[in-house]
């Protein structure tokens, strides 16, 4: 049978646009979905057959689909929207494009790769030398840290809450999403949500057991949970989506969620320590940088979790070595509210459906 030796792949872009998980890709193509699982990570070549059963099922050409198209390459794609007058911009190759990043949703605090004019070319090179993680860990720097001295790679940290990671994992713009919904009494929280979001196999990779609470000012003379809830205190809440807000909620129960939203832990430690709130919910890592006193409510499994088509990708075998370093592990074990006697256990999942 004739094979066809193609230089690049759209599968998986061209898949998620259209809304279809690899089971049905692979129905609509007359293929297996290891098939279409190999195709999508480049570790098949498809034959003619089955190109131009991907192409059909796709609405693509075969030329469109695994060709160099000129149209295809210079496709400027955007996790989010520039703010007006915002040139400067980061870019990394994922699932075969190039996604830009604005600065304007990155936090300075981290190291960063290079940047470019978003008029300019000069960072496509480093591309493909970017990892891009989008996580509310307050100890990403950390990470990115460890990864750029061990590999010579980069890390884009992209602070978003555990639903909005996942979701840009979904769309195939980020490599890596970080979720911290599991606790010792719902421990498999974190992979039942990626399941329900995610239409394909995925893996998870243990970043830390870390202690959530209630971040209040050092002053205060309240000391319990209990006196918490029952005070009349203002509290900053975090936003729909976010492991914090759905300790928030479970703790609220019936009562009126706070006005005052903050977009990230350590927004919500700095809201009370500017005297902007009273009280509110964070990893402790975050109130402790900000002075604040804590009150632990539970302790959460915080995993980054990555679809098993990108698990040869150089990047994702340089990150999961820098995780699972004696290095890494010893610095976050020391890190206030870091248990790392997990760190680096990796687990596969299957799509659930």
């Amino acid at each position: 049978m004739a094979t066809l030796f193609l230089s690049s792949n759209r599968v998986r872009v061209n898949r998620l646009k259209a809304g279809l998980t690899q089971a049905q890709l692979a129905e609509r193509a007359g293929i297996s979905r290891s098939a279409v699982t190999a195709i999508e990570s480049n570790r098949l070549v498809p034959s003619v057959t089955a190109a131009i059963g991907l192409a059909e099922a796709l609405r693509q050409s075969v030329e469109e689909l695994f060709g160099n198209n000129t149209k295809t390459s210079t496709e400027v794609v955007w996790e989010s929207k520039p703010l007006l007058g915002d040139s400067m911009v980061w870019r990394a190759e994922v699932g075969g494009r190039i996604v830009h990043y604005p600065a304007s949703t990155l936090p300075m605090s981290v190291p960063l790769p290079d940047f470019c004019d978003t008029n300019s070319r000069s960072a496509e090179s480093s591309a493909s030398d970017t990892l891009v993680i989008a996580s509310c860990d307050p100890a990403a720097g950390l990470l990115a840290s460890c990864f750029s001295q061990m590999t010579g790679l980069k890390i884009l940290v992209l602070p978003r809450s555990s639903s909005q990671s996942v979701e840009l994992l979904r769309q195939g713009l980020v490599h890596f999403a970080g979720i911290h919904l599991s606790t010792n009494e719902e421990p498999n929280k974190n992979i039942q949500f990626v399941q329900s979001k995610l239409q394909e196999n995925f893996q998870t990779l243990r970043i830390a057991k870390w202690q959530e609470g209630i971040a209040i000012r050092s002053n205060s003379k309240v000391r319990s949970v209990r006196g918490v809830t029952k005070s009349s205190l203002k509290w900053v809440a975090r936003e729909t989506g976010s492991g914090a807000r759905r300790c928030l909620d479970q703790l609220f129960g019936d009562r009126p969620v706070p006005r005052l939203v903050a977009g990230s832990h350590r927004q919500v430690a700095d809201s009370i320590r500017s005297e902007m709130a009273d009280v509110g919910i964070c990893v402790q890592l975050a109130s402790a940088e900000a002075g604040l006193n804590f009150l632990p409510i539970q302790e959460e499994s915080f995993d980054l979790c990555f679809t098993t088509a990108t698990e040869n990708d150089r990047r994702i075998k340089a990150l999961i070595s820098t995780v699972r370093s004696a290095t890494y592990r010893g610095l976050l074990g020391k890190l206030p509210g870091y248990n790392a006697s997990e760190t680096g256990e990796m687990e596969k999942h299957n799509a659930s459906n």
